[in-house]
């Protein structure tokens, strides 16, 4: 069998427990390597597991290693950062696997978005200020459809997580304002969420430029942007209040 396990957002102890007791009894091991922490394939591979960084190849590559494995009867994870549905460039991987009916599993992942969450210490859904969760990115040498630019999606003024664009923020911004967002609105970098040396940065998006260029970070980053941010927001759900009935409370 081969799996493609989401490793989590960095932290050696956020991969799933399922995904690390398959990590641990796999017989090959192709991971992201300028992505993956490399703690957790020290932590949990096995001695004689063979591993390959899949940052220098390409796909034709991370298929036929993906093929050799299943042809040698191994039992092969592929690991990806985050949560593979996120940005993680499966789909072309499945389906040449597809194509030679070789079965394969996805084992879901902590994705980086909800550890930027726990790191800020926030929730991105907050009653009568936004329900709405929009995970996008610029268009940089990937395009991105018009109808999903950065620009049209600030329309919504809802909660938003960008990926991979730290080092675009002046675009970013210019998008995002021209798309009808208040330069006072709360914004956040979170850098390598989870990791070691994760680092966190609020600010308003008329102040995010200075304070990206300040702190110099370009890159494994998400931009958070919402009134989610703010503190000063006190709104509780309907949930829990005493005067809300429902199938469990009257």
């Amino acid at each position: 069998m081969i799996y493609f396990i989401g490793a989590g957002p960095g932290s050696v102890d956020l991969i799933t427990v399922r995904g690390a007791e398959i990590l641990g009894r796999s017989d090959m091991i192709i991971y992201a390597g300028s992505l993956v922490n490399p703690e957790l394939v020290k932590k949990y591979a096995c001695v004689n597991c063979e591993l390959y960084d899949s940052a220098g190849m390409t796909l034709t590559e991370i298929a036929d290693k993906l093929i050799s494995g299943h042809n040698r009867g191994l039992t092969v994870a592929r690991l990806h950062s985050g949560d593979p549905a996120l940005y993680g460039a499966i789909r072309e991987q499945i389906r040449i696997l597809s194509e030679k009916k070789i079965p394969f599993e996805i084992i879901p992942g902590v994705s980086s978005l909800f550890a930027a969450s726990a790191a800020m210490k926030c929730e991105y859904m907050i009653p009568e200020v936004s329900q709405t969760l929009i995970i996008t990115r610029l268009e940089g040498r990937t395009p991105v459809p018009e109808r999903e630019s950065v620009k049209a999606l600030a329309a919504h003024n809802s909660s938003m997580a960008v990926f991979l664009s730290a080092s675009m923020i002046d675009r970013l911004c210019g998008e995002l304002i021209a798309g009808g967002c208040d330069p006072v609105t709360p914004v956040a970098i979170v850098y390598k969420a989870s990791w070691p040396d994760e680092r966190v940065i609020a600010g308003t998006l008329g102040t995010l430029p200075e304070i990206a260029k300040v702190s110099g970070i370009t890159k494994s980053a998400l931009i958070l942007v919402g009134e989610f941010l703010n503190d000063n927001i006190n709104v509780n759900s309907k949930l829990y209040d005493g005067n809300f009935s429902h199938e469990f409370r009257k």
